[in-house]
């Protein structure tokens, strides 16, 4: 068997490999969160969550809800240059997003299983 038919067979059964892979874990809903940004937002998603007071009033000023903050969770940024991922006793994370064309801008503070919403900024 010459070279290129090597190639040929190891293609076509890597293709089939890959095909059949990306089926099986798309059903199974399995995420691949490798990078900073998305395991911070997951770990946040997973926590309990809690709204302060001063929260609460922006959403109300802004006009979006907690539905709205969930979407952010899960599409939004994390500017590592303005958390704190390493503080103490809480970390604390900034979080920028967009929601109906409005820049909105998270500031999370978040111990071992609690993430507190702190303030709700309008940029």
């Amino acid at each position: 068997m010459d070279l290129l038919k090597r190639f040929i067979y190891y293609g076509s059964g890597l293709f089939i490999g890959i095909i059949f892979v990306f089926f099986i874990w798309d059903k199974k809903k399995i995420q691949f969160d490798y990078l900073p940004n998305a395991r911070t937002l997951k770990k946040i998603r997973k926590d309990t969550r809690l709204f302060s007071a001063y929260a609460n009033e922006n959403m109300l000023k802004i006009g979006i809800d907690t539905a709205d903050i969930s979407t952010i969770l899960i599409d939004g940024n994390v500017n590592f240059k303005k958390s704190d991922p390493r503080g103490e006793p809480c970390k604390t994370y900034f979080i920028e997003g967009n929601i109906e064309d409005k820049n909105i801008a998270l500031v999370v503070k978040k111990c071992d299983t609690i993430s507190t919403i702190d303030k709700v900024i309008l940029n």
